[in-house]
Protein backbone atom coordinates (compact mmCIF):
# COMPACT_ATOMS: atom_id res chain seq x y z
CA UNK A 1 0.00 0.00 0.00
CA UNK A 2 1.35 3.37 -0.81
CA UNK A 3 2.45 5.74 2.10
CA UNK A 4 0.66 9.08 2.22
CA UNK A 5 3.57 10.25 1.45
CA UNK A 6 3.84 8.94 -1.99
CA UNK A 7 -0.66 9.39 -2.78
CA UNK A 8 -0.58 12.54 -5.26
CA UNK A 9 2.76 14.05 -4.57
CA UNK A 10 4.12 13.09 -8.19
CA UNK A 11 7.57 14.37 -9.70
CA UNK A 12 6.91 16.83 -12.11
CA UNK A 13 8.63 19.75 -13.99
CA UNK A 14 7.88 22.34 -10.64
CA UNK A 15 9.72 20.16 -8.39
CA UNK A 16 12.12 18.23 -10.16
CA UNK A 17 14.94 18.52 -12.62
CA UNK A 18 17.97 15.88 -13.59
CA UNK A 19 20.91 16.81 -12.46
CA UNK A 20 23.84 18.55 -15.03
CA UNK A 21 26.67 19.93 -14.57
CA UNK A 22 25.83 22.16 -17.63
CA UNK A 23 23.49 24.70 -15.14
CA UNK A 24 26.67 25.94 -13.18
CA UNK A 25 27.12 27.59 -16.18
CA UNK A 26 24.00 28.94 -16.71
CA UNK A 27 23.95 30.30 -13.20
CA UNK A 28 27.14 32.07 -13.30
CA UNK A 29 26.52 34.13 -16.20
CA UNK A 30 23.28 35.07 -14.63
CA UNK A 31 24.66 35.72 -11.33
CA UNK A 32 28.50 36.91 -11.65
CA UNK A 33 27.93 38.22 -15.90
CA UNK A 34 31.00 40.71 -15.36
CA UNK A 35 32.51 38.52 -13.30
CA UNK A 36 36.27 37.35 -15.00
CA UNK A 37 35.98 33.93 -16.27
CA UNK A 38 38.99 32.68 -17.76
CA UNK A 39 42.46 34.16 -18.57
CA UNK A 40 45.06 32.81 -20.73
CA UNK A 41 47.87 34.58 -21.29
CA UNK A 42 46.42 38.49 -21.65
CA UNK A 43 43.29 37.24 -22.67
CA UNK A 44 39.96 37.68 -20.48
CA UNK A 45 36.62 36.16 -20.61
CA UNK A 46 33.79 37.17 -18.11
CA UNK A 47 30.82 34.72 -17.81
CA UNK A 48 27.96 36.34 -20.04
CA UNK A 49 30.50 35.60 -22.61
CA UNK A 50 31.96 32.34 -21.94
CA UNK A 51 28.15 31.20 -21.91
CA UNK A 52 27.49 32.92 -25.10
CA UNK A 53 30.50 30.63 -26.72
CA UNK A 54 29.53 27.45 -25.21
CA UNK A 55 26.03 28.13 -26.79
CA UNK A 56 27.62 29.09 -29.93
CA UNK A 57 29.82 25.81 -30.05
CA UNK A 58 26.55 23.63 -29.20
CA UNK A 59 24.83 25.14 -31.89
CA UNK A 60 27.75 24.95 -34.47
CA UNK A 61 27.94 20.98 -33.37
CA UNK A 62 24.21 20.60 -33.82
CA UNK A 63 24.54 22.17 -37.33
CA UNK A 64 27.19 19.72 -38.48
CA UNK A 65 24.60 17.04 -37.51
CA UNK A 66 26.15 15.90 -33.83
CA UNK A 67 23.69 15.11 -31.45
CA UNK A 68 22.62 12.87 -28.06
CA UNK A 69 24.85 9.99 -28.23
CA UNK A 70 27.69 11.00 -30.70
CA UNK A 71 31.41 11.77 -29.28
CA UNK A 72 33.35 14.88 -30.08
CA UNK A 73 36.81 14.09 -28.82
CA UNK A 74 39.29 17.21 -27.91
CA UNK A 75 42.85 16.81 -28.18
CA UNK A 76 44.06 19.73 -26.13
CA UNK A 77 46.58 20.92 -23.67
CA UNK A 78 44.31 23.52 -20.88
CA UNK A 79 42.93 25.88 -23.15
CA UNK A 80 40.32 27.75 -23.39
CA UNK A 81 38.88 25.51 -26.35
CA UNK A 82 38.54 22.60 -24.17
CA UNK A 83 37.24 23.93 -20.95
CA UNK A 84 34.52 25.29 -23.68
CA UNK A 85 34.06 22.08 -24.93
CA UNK A 86 33.18 20.84 -21.27
CA UNK A 87 30.17 22.96 -21.76
CA UNK A 88 29.35 23.14 -25.19
CA UNK A 89 29.80 19.67 -26.30
CA UNK A 90 27.06 18.18 -23.56
CA UNK A 91 25.04 21.40 -24.60
CA UNK A 92 24.51 19.82 -28.10
CA UNK A 93 23.64 16.45 -25.99
CA UNK A 94 26.76 14.97 -26.85
CA UNK A 95 29.08 13.27 -25.27
CA UNK A 96 33.11 15.04 -24.70
CA UNK A 97 35.72 12.60 -25.01
CA UNK A 98 39.09 14.63 -23.97
CA UNK A 99 42.33 12.77 -25.16
CA UNK A 100 45.24 12.48 -23.41
CA UNK A 101 48.04 14.73 -25.20
CA UNK A 102 50.78 12.31 -24.10
CA UNK A 103 49.49 9.60 -25.94
CA UNK A 104 51.26 7.94 -29.19
CA UNK A 105 49.41 7.78 -32.43
CA UNK A 106 48.41 3.89 -31.86
CA UNK A 107 46.60 4.90 -28.82
CA UNK A 108 45.08 8.22 -30.36
CA UNK A 109 43.52 6.24 -33.64
CA UNK A 110 42.60 3.69 -31.27
CA UNK A 111 40.35 5.86 -28.84
CA UNK A 112 38.92 7.98 -31.95
CA UNK A 113 37.88 4.13 -33.49
CA UNK A 114 36.51 2.91 -30.46
CA UNK A 115 34.74 5.81 -29.26
CA UNK A 116 33.31 6.06 -32.60
CA UNK A 117 34.34 10.38 -33.13
CA UNK A 118 32.05 12.12 -35.19
CA UNK A 119 34.66 15.56 -34.98
CA UNK A 120 37.71 15.76 -33.76
CA UNK A 121 39.35 19.42 -32.38
CA UNK A 122 42.71 19.29 -31.96
CA UNK A 123 45.08 21.76 -30.66
CA UNK A 124 47.81 22.46 -33.80
CA UNK A 125 50.81 21.54 -31.29
CA UNK A 126 49.83 17.90 -31.66
CA UNK A 127 49.19 18.01 -35.10
CA UNK A 128 52.42 15.52 -36.27
CA UNK A 129 51.17 12.75 -33.42
CA UNK A 130 47.30 13.73 -34.29
CA UNK A 131 47.98 12.95 -38.49
CA UNK A 132 49.60 9.90 -37.87
CA UNK A 133 46.79 8.39 -35.53
CA UNK A 134 44.10 9.47 -38.51
CA UNK A 135 46.73 8.25 -41.42
CA UNK A 136 46.04 4.32 -39.17
CA UNK A 137 42.58 4.65 -39.66
CA UNK A 138 40.11 3.13 -42.14
CA UNK A 139 37.58 6.16 -41.64
CA UNK A 140 39.02 9.18 -39.76
CA UNK A 141 37.01 12.27 -38.18
CA UNK A 142 36.99 15.68 -39.30
CA UNK A 143 39.17 18.15 -37.61
CA UNK A 144 38.68 21.22 -36.51
CA UNK A 145 41.95 23.04 -36.01
CA UNK A 146 42.78 24.99 -32.43
CA UNK A 147 45.81 27.51 -33.20
CA UNK A 148 46.28 28.71 -30.15
CA UNK A 149 48.42 31.98 -29.93
CA UNK A 150 50.17 30.60 -26.81
CA UNK A 151 51.58 27.83 -28.71
CA UNK A 152 55.35 27.27 -28.55
CA UNK A 153 56.13 28.35 -32.69
CA UNK A 154 58.69 25.71 -33.15
CA UNK A 155 56.15 22.97 -32.18
CA UNK A 156 53.59 21.31 -34.50
CA UNK A 157 51.32 23.93 -36.49
CA UNK A 158 49.86 22.05 -39.35
CA UNK A 159 46.60 22.67 -40.15
CA UNK A 160 44.59 19.08 -40.54
CA UNK A 161 41.06 19.74 -40.83
CA UNK A 162 39.22 22.42 -43.09
CA UNK A 163 38.45 25.08 -40.65
CA UNK A 164 39.61 26.45 -37.53
CA UNK A 165 38.03 26.83 -33.73
CA UNK A 166 37.14 30.16 -33.90
CA UNK A 167 35.62 30.09 -37.29
CA UNK A 168 33.69 26.81 -36.51
CA UNK A 169 32.11 28.96 -33.77
CA UNK A 170 31.17 31.45 -35.73
CA UNK A 171 28.90 29.20 -37.29
CA UNK A 172 26.84 28.50 -34.07
CA UNK A 173 24.28 31.00 -32.87
CA UNK A 174 24.82 32.33 -29.31
CA UNK A 175 21.03 33.01 -28.52
CA UNK A 176 20.54 29.57 -29.60
CA UNK A 177 18.38 27.31 -27.21
CA UNK A 178 20.25 24.18 -25.50
CA UNK A 179 18.40 21.05 -23.91
CA UNK A 180 18.89 20.23 -20.37
CA UNK A 181 19.39 16.40 -20.48
CA UNK A 182 16.24 14.58 -20.20
CA UNK A 183 17.70 12.12 -18.28
CA UNK A 184 20.52 12.74 -15.53
CA UNK A 185 21.76 9.10 -16.28
CA UNK A 186 22.29 10.18 -19.92
CA UNK A 187 26.05 10.41 -20.85
CA UNK A 188 28.00 13.25 -20.67
CA UNK A 189 31.69 12.54 -21.05
CA UNK A 190 34.18 9.44 -21.64
CA UNK A 191 37.81 9.34 -20.46
CA UNK A 192 39.57 6.36 -21.37
CA UNK A 193 42.14 4.57 -18.48
CA UNK A 194 45.80 4.17 -19.89
CA UNK A 195 45.32 0.64 -20.75
CA UNK A 196 46.51 -1.45 -17.47
CA UNK A 197 45.13 -4.70 -18.42
CA UNK A 198 45.56 -4.32 -22.51
CA UNK A 199 43.71 -1.58 -24.57
CA UNK A 200 42.13 1.05 -22.73
CA UNK A 201 38.86 1.13 -21.70
CA UNK A 202 36.22 4.07 -22.10
CA UNK A 203 35.04 5.20 -18.76
CA UNK A 204 31.65 6.48 -18.96
CA UNK A 205 30.52 9.63 -16.88
CA UNK A 206 26.54 10.46 -16.34
CA UNK A 207 25.01 14.59 -15.83
CA UNK A 208 24.50 13.24 -12.46
CA UNK A 209 27.75 11.86 -11.50
CA UNK A 210 29.46 14.91 -12.94
CA UNK A 211 27.83 17.28 -11.00
CA UNK A 212 27.60 15.47 -7.57
CA UNK A 213 31.46 15.29 -8.08
CA UNK A 214 31.79 18.97 -8.76
CA UNK A 215 29.96 19.95 -5.63
CA UNK A 216 32.11 17.24 -3.89
CA UNK A 217 35.08 19.59 -4.95
CA UNK A 218 33.72 23.10 -3.84
CA UNK A 219 33.08 21.37 -0.76
CA UNK A 220 36.79 19.69 -0.38
CA UNK A 221 39.07 22.33 -1.62
CA UNK A 222 36.79 25.27 -0.30
CA UNK A 223 35.93 26.91 -3.29
CA UNK A 224 33.81 30.10 -3.49
CA UNK A 225 33.55 33.13 -6.11
CA UNK A 226 36.72 34.08 -4.42
CA UNK A 227 38.47 31.62 -5.94
CA UNK A 228 41.06 31.88 -8.67
CA UNK A 229 41.91 28.07 -10.16
CA UNK A 230 45.25 27.88 -11.61
CA UNK A 231 44.77 24.76 -14.26
CA UNK A 232 48.26 22.82 -13.35
CA UNK A 233 46.46 19.37 -13.82
CA UNK A 234 45.34 18.00 -17.11
CA UNK A 235 41.32 18.93 -17.66
CA UNK A 236 41.97 15.54 -20.13
CA UNK A 237 42.49 13.58 -16.48
CA UNK A 238 39.03 12.63 -15.80
CA UNK A 239 37.85 16.37 -16.93
CA UNK A 240 40.05 17.94 -14.83
CA UNK A 241 38.77 15.51 -11.60
CA UNK A 242 35.62 17.67 -12.49
CA UNK A 243 37.28 21.25 -11.02
CA UNK A 244 36.20 22.14 -14.78
CA UNK A 245 32.84 22.01 -13.49
CA UNK A 246 33.93 22.67 -10.15
CA UNK A 247 34.86 26.12 -10.47
CA UNK A 248 32.06 27.66 -12.34
CA UNK A 249 29.73 26.23 -9.53
CA UNK A 250 31.78 28.43 -7.01
CA UNK A 251 31.60 31.34 -9.73
CA UNK A 252 35.41 31.36 -9.53
CA UNK A 253 37.94 32.39 -11.95
CA UNK A 254 39.56 29.76 -14.41
CA UNK A 255 43.85 30.36 -15.11
CA UNK A 256 44.45 28.31 -18.27
CA UNK A 257 48.36 27.22 -18.55
CA UNK A 258 49.12 25.64 -21.32
CA UNK A 259 52.85 23.78 -20.10
CA UNK A 260 53.47 22.66 -16.19
CA UNK A 261 56.77 24.67 -15.84
CA UNK A 262 57.61 25.99 -12.40
CA UNK A 263 58.60 29.70 -13.69
CA UNK A 264 54.93 30.45 -15.14
CA UNK A 265 53.03 28.67 -11.72
CA UNK A 266 55.09 30.79 -9.80
CA UNK A 267 54.44 33.44 -11.73
CA UNK A 268 50.17 32.79 -12.43
CA UNK A 269 50.09 32.83 -8.39
CA UNK A 270 51.56 35.97 -7.67
CA UNK A 271 49.93 38.07 -11.15
CA UNK A 272 46.23 36.30 -10.26
CA UNK A 273 46.47 35.70 -6.63
CA UNK A 274 45.62 32.49 -7.24
CA UNK A 275 44.20 30.59 -4.32
CA UNK A 276 44.28 26.81 -5.09
CA UNK A 277 45.41 24.38 -7.83
CA UNK A 278 45.74 20.06 -8.48
CA UNK A 279 48.25 17.85 -9.61
CA UNK A 280 49.91 14.81 -9.01
CA UNK A 281 52.56 14.79 -6.46
CA UNK A 282 55.39 15.65 -8.97
CA UNK A 283 54.02 18.95 -9.37
CA UNK A 284 54.32 19.42 -5.93
CA UNK A 285 57.92 18.14 -5.95
CA UNK A 286 59.19 20.94 -9.55
CA UNK A 287 57.92 23.72 -6.99
CA UNK A 288 60.08 22.63 -4.09
CA UNK A 289 63.10 22.58 -6.94
CA UNK A 290 62.85 25.35 -8.54
CA UNK A 291 65.61 27.44 -9.32
CA UNK A 292 65.62 30.60 -6.85
CA UNK A 293 65.04 33.14 -9.84
CA UNK A 294 61.82 30.86 -10.72
CA UNK A 295 60.48 31.36 -7.26
CA UNK A 296 58.33 34.11 -5.89
CA UNK A 297 56.27 34.80 -3.04
CA UNK A 298 52.79 35.89 -1.53
CA UNK A 299 51.35 36.24 1.36
CA UNK A 300 48.24 34.41 0.87
CA UNK A 301 47.64 30.32 1.53
CA UNK A 302 47.37 28.60 -1.92
CA UNK A 303 45.16 25.78 -1.51
CA UNK A 304 46.87 21.93 -3.20
CA UNK A 305 44.96 18.93 -4.04
CA UNK A 306 47.44 16.28 -4.89
CA UNK A 307 46.42 12.66 -5.91
CA UNK A 308 48.47 9.33 -6.43
CA UNK A 309 51.09 8.24 -4.20
CA UNK A 310 51.22 10.37 -1.36
CA UNK A 311 53.90 12.86 -1.11
CA UNK A 312 57.10 12.83 0.62
CA UNK A 313 56.92 14.60 4.05
CA UNK A 314 60.12 16.89 3.28
CA UNK A 315 58.07 17.74 0.14
CA UNK A 316 54.91 18.84 2.28
CA UNK A 317 56.88 20.28 4.66
CA UNK A 318 59.21 22.45 1.79
CA UNK A 319 55.56 23.19 0.11
CA UNK A 320 54.21 24.69 3.44
CA UNK A 321 56.79 27.00 4.05
CA UNK A 322 57.07 28.40 0.62
CA UNK A 323 52.96 29.09 1.36
CA UNK A 324 50.68 25.86 0.32
CA UNK A 325 48.44 23.84 2.16
CA UNK A 326 48.21 20.43 0.85
CA UNK A 327 45.18 17.93 0.85
CA UNK A 328 45.80 14.48 -0.13
CA UNK A 329 43.22 12.73 -2.34
CA UNK A 330 42.70 9.56 -4.08
CA UNK A 331 40.00 8.49 -7.10
CA UNK A 332 39.88 6.71 -10.04
CA UNK A 333 38.73 7.58 -13.78
CA UNK A 334 36.10 5.69 -12.81
CA UNK A 335 34.92 7.62 -9.96
CA UNK A 336 35.04 10.56 -11.81
CA UNK A 337 38.31 11.94 -10.43
CA UNK A 338 38.89 12.08 -6.27
CA UNK A 339 36.65 10.03 -4.39
CA UNK A 340 38.33 10.14 -0.83
CA UNK A 341 40.53 12.74 0.95
CA UNK A 342 42.47 13.05 3.93
CA UNK A 343 40.63 14.82 5.76
CA UNK A 344 42.57 17.45 8.55
CA UNK A 345 41.60 18.10 12.23
CA UNK A 346 43.29 20.99 13.73
CA UNK A 347 44.48 18.76 16.69
CA UNK A 348 47.09 17.33 14.35
CA UNK A 349 48.61 20.56 13.75
CA UNK A 350 50.54 19.77 17.68
CA UNK A 351 51.38 16.26 16.56
CA UNK A 352 55.47 15.79 15.64
CA UNK A 353 56.32 16.56 12.00
CA UNK A 354 56.37 12.45 11.66
CA UNK A 355 53.01 11.71 13.11
CA UNK A 356 52.02 14.73 11.07
CA UNK A 357 53.11 13.24 8.07
CA UNK A 358 52.21 9.64 8.70
CA UNK A 359 48.50 11.53 8.96
CA UNK A 360 48.70 13.36 6.08
CA UNK A 361 49.76 10.45 3.84
CA UNK A 362 46.46 8.58 4.25
CA UNK A 363 44.14 8.48 1.79
CA UNK A 364 41.45 9.21 3.92
CA UNK A 365 37.64 9.49 4.16
CA UNK A 366 35.22 9.53 1.54
CA UNK A 367 34.00 12.75 -0.22
CA UNK A 368 30.46 14.05 1.06
CA UNK A 369 28.91 13.00 -2.43
CA UNK A 370 29.85 9.79 -1.99
CA UNK A 371 27.78 6.98 -0.95
CA UNK A 372 30.19 4.74 0.86
CA UNK A 373 33.58 3.18 0.61
CA UNK A 374 34.76 -0.17 2.53
CA UNK A 375 38.37 -2.43 2.79
CA UNK A 376 37.24 -5.67 2.01
CA UNK A 377 38.23 -9.17 0.97
CA UNK A 378 37.53 -8.94 -3.17
CA UNK A 379 35.63 -12.44 -3.23
CA UNK A 380 33.67 -12.86 0.41
CA UNK A 381 33.15 -8.73 0.23
CA UNK A 382 33.90 -8.78 4.68
CA UNK A 383 35.56 -6.12 5.68
CA UNK A 384 38.00 -6.17 7.18
CA UNK A 385 39.14 -5.24 11.02
CA UNK A 386 40.07 -1.74 11.15
CA UNK A 387 43.19 -2.02 12.88
CA UNK A 388 45.61 -0.47 10.37
CA UNK A 389 46.83 -3.74 9.60
CA UNK A 390 44.42 -6.41 7.81
CA UNK A 391 44.67 -5.54 3.61
CA UNK A 392 41.76 -5.43 1.42
CA UNK A 393 40.38 -3.96 -1.29
CA UNK A 394 39.44 -0.45 -1.75
CA UNK A 395 35.78 -0.89 -2.64
CA UNK A 396 33.35 2.36 -3.38
CA UNK A 397 29.61 2.80 -4.25
CA UNK A 398 27.72 5.34 -4.93
CA UNK A 399 26.52 8.37 -7.52
CA UNK A 400 30.08 9.95 -8.31
CA UNK A 401 30.60 5.67 -9.79
CA UNK A 402 31.03 5.77 -13.55
CA UNK A 403 28.17 4.48 -15.23
CA UNK A 404 30.43 1.57 -16.91
CA UNK A 405 32.90 1.03 -19.57
CA UNK A 406 31.56 1.44 -22.91
CA UNK A 407 31.00 -1.62 -24.53
CA UNK A 408 33.09 -3.60 -22.43
CA UNK A 409 30.55 -5.95 -20.48
CA UNK A 410 33.06 -8.34 -19.15
CA UNK A 411 35.04 -5.10 -17.75
CA UNK A 412 31.69 -3.94 -16.13
CA UNK A 413 30.76 -7.60 -14.49
CA UNK A 414 33.87 -7.90 -13.22
CA UNK A 415 34.39 -4.29 -11.88
CA UNK A 416 30.59 -4.26 -10.71
CA UNK A 417 30.38 -7.55 -8.84
CA UNK A 418 28.69 -7.70 -5.65
CA UNK A 419 27.50 -4.49 -5.72
CA UNK A 420 30.22 -2.41 -4.95
CA UNK A 421 33.52 -0.96 -7.38
CA UNK A 422 36.46 -3.39 -7.05
CA UNK A 423 39.09 -0.67 -7.60
CA UNK A 424 42.07 -3.49 -7.55
CA UNK A 425 44.07 -0.63 -4.75
CA UNK A 426 45.10 -2.86 -1.51
CA UNK A 427 44.87 -0.51 1.82
CA UNK A 428 44.14 -0.71 5.31
CA UNK A 429 41.76 1.18 7.81
CA UNK A 430 42.63 2.39 10.77
CA UNK A 431 40.60 2.62 14.09
CA UNK A 432 39.54 5.87 13.39
CA UNK A 433 38.24 4.85 9.67
CA UNK A 434 40.95 6.68 7.69
CA UNK A 435 42.36 4.61 4.88
CA UNK A 436 45.44 3.97 3.93
CA UNK A 437 46.62 2.13 0.49
CA UNK A 438 49.07 -0.22 0.83
CA UNK A 439 49.89 -1.64 -2.47
CA UNK A 440 48.42 -2.36 -6.40
CA UNK A 441 46.84 -5.51 -7.18
CA UNK A 442 47.45 -4.80 -10.68
CA UNK A 443 50.75 -3.76 -10.84
CA UNK A 444 49.98 -0.72 -12.01
CA UNK A 445 52.68 2.00 -12.26
CA UNK A 446 52.32 5.97 -11.80
CA UNK A 447 55.00 8.01 -13.25
CA UNK A 448 54.15 11.58 -12.75
CA UNK A 449 50.26 11.13 -12.34
CA UNK A 450 49.97 8.73 -15.68
CA UNK A 451 48.97 5.30 -15.51
CA UNK A 452 51.70 2.74 -17.08
CA UNK A 453 50.80 -0.95 -17.16
CA UNK A 454 53.54 -3.29 -16.67
CA UNK A 455 51.66 -5.67 -19.02
CA UNK A 456 51.91 -3.40 -22.07
CA UNK A 457 55.69 -2.85 -21.57
CA UNK A 458 56.47 -6.40 -21.02
CA UNK A 459 54.42 -6.91 -24.51
CA UNK A 460 56.68 -4.98 -26.15
CA UNK A 461 60.12 -6.48 -24.56
CA UNK A 462 59.14 -9.60 -25.22
CA UNK A 463 59.42 -8.64 -29.00
CA UNK A 464 62.75 -7.57 -28.87
CA UNK A 465 64.72 -10.48 -30.63
CA UNK A 466 67.62 -10.77 -28.10
CA UNK A 467 65.08 -10.58 -24.58
CA UNK A 468 64.27 -14.14 -23.38
CA UNK A 469 62.11 -13.01 -20.22
CA UNK A 470 61.15 -9.91 -18.68
CA UNK A 471 58.89 -8.00 -16.13
CA UNK A 472 58.45 -4.48 -15.37
CA UNK A 473 57.51 -3.03 -11.75
CA UNK A 474 57.83 0.61 -10.20
CA UNK A 475 60.79 1.59 -8.67
CA UNK A 476 60.54 5.30 -6.19
CA UNK A 477 61.19 8.41 -8.46
CA UNK A 478 62.16 11.28 -5.98
CA UNK A 479 60.83 13.15 -9.32
CA UNK A 480 58.48 11.25 -11.09
CA UNK A 481 56.55 9.56 -7.67
CA UNK A 482 57.85 6.00 -9.52
CA UNK A 483 59.00 5.09 -12.66
CA UNK A 484 58.89 2.17 -14.53
CA UNK A 485 61.95 -0.44 -14.06
CA UNK A 486 62.46 -3.29 -16.24
CA UNK A 487 63.94 -6.74 -15.34
CA UNK A 488 65.50 -8.74 -18.29
CA UNK A 489 66.77 -11.81 -19.43
CA UNK A 490 68.65 -11.75 -22.32
CA UNK A 491 68.52 -14.51 -25.03
CA UNK A 492 72.18 -16.61 -25.02
CA UNK A 493 74.96 -15.04 -27.14
CA UNK A 494 72.93 -11.67 -26.81
CA UNK A 495 74.89 -8.40 -26.29
CA UNK A 496 72.05 -5.99 -24.77
CA UNK A 497 72.45 -2.94 -23.00
CA UNK A 498 70.43 -0.90 -20.18
CA UNK A 499 70.25 2.03 -23.57
CA UNK A 500 69.31 -0.30 -26.05
CA UNK A 501 66.15 -1.81 -24.30
CA UNK A 502 65.56 1.83 -23.44
CA UNK A 503 65.88 3.18 -27.05
CA UNK A 504 63.62 0.26 -27.86
CA UNK A 505 60.73 0.68 -25.59
CA UNK A 506 61.12 4.56 -26.76
CA UNK A 507 60.72 3.48 -30.17
CA UNK A 508 57.19 1.33 -29.42
CA UNK A 509 55.38 3.12 -26.64
CA UNK A 510 54.57 6.49 -25.75
CA UNK A 511 58.04 7.56 -23.85
CA UNK A 512 56.44 8.00 -21.00
CA UNK A 513 55.70 4.51 -20.42
CA UNK A 514 59.27 3.55 -21.30
CA UNK A 515 61.78 2.27 -18.17
CA UNK A 516 63.86 4.15 -17.07
CA UNK A 517 65.91 1.82 -15.35
CA UNK A 518 66.98 -1.91 -17.05
CA UNK A 519 68.29 -4.68 -14.61
CA UNK A 520 69.57 -7.71 -16.31
CA UNK A 521 69.43 -11.42 -15.60
CA UNK A 522 67.40 -14.45 -13.91
CA UNK A 523 64.05 -13.37 -13.22
CA UNK A 524 62.71 -14.79 -9.34
CA UNK A 525 59.50 -17.78 -9.57
CA UNK A 526 57.34 -19.56 -7.80
CA UNK A 527 57.75 -23.78 -8.27
CA UNK A 528 55.02 -22.85 -10.32
CA UNK A 529 57.03 -20.75 -12.87
CA UNK A 530 55.17 -17.06 -11.85
CA UNK A 531 57.21 -14.51 -12.09
CA UNK A 532 57.93 -13.27 -8.19
CA UNK A 533 57.09 -9.59 -8.59
CA UNK A 534 57.23 -8.75 -4.73
CA UNK A 535 60.69 -9.40 -5.13
CA UNK A 536 61.41 -7.97 -7.83
CA UNK A 537 59.22 -4.74 -6.67
CA UNK A 538 62.05 -5.17 -3.03
CA UNK A 539 65.03 -4.84 -5.56
CA UNK A 540 63.75 -1.91 -6.90
CA UNK A 541 63.16 -0.46 -4.42
CA UNK A 542 67.12 -1.24 -2.90
CA UNK A 543 68.50 0.23 -6.36
CA UNK A 544 70.74 3.01 -5.68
Amino acid sequence: MASIYDRGLDRNAANHAPLTPLGFLERAATVYPHKTAVIHGEQRCDYAELYRRCRRLASALRARGIGVGDTVSVMAPNVPALLEAHYGVSMAGAVLNAINVRLDAAGIAFILGHCGAKLLIADTEFSEVVGGALDRMADPPPVVDVDDPLRRPDVGGRRLGDTDYEAFLDGGRADAAWDWPADEWQACALNYTSGTTGDPKGVVFHHRGAFLNAVGNVVTLGLDRGSVYLWTLPMFHCNGWCYTWAVTAAGGTHVCLRRVEPAPIFEMIERHRVTHLCGAPIVLNMLVHAPNEDRRSWEHTVEVGTGGAAPPSAVVAAMEKMGFHVTHLYGLTETYGPALFCAWHQAWDRLPQAERAAKRARQGVSTPTLDAVRVADPDSLAEVPADGASIGEVMLRGNTVMKGYLANPSANRAAFRGGWLHTGDLAVRHPDGYIEIKDRSKDIIITGGENVSSIEVEEVLYRHPEVMEAAVVARPDEKWGESVCAFVTPKSGAKLTDRRIIDYCRDNLAHFKAPKTVVFGPLPKTSTGKVQKFVLRDRAKSLS
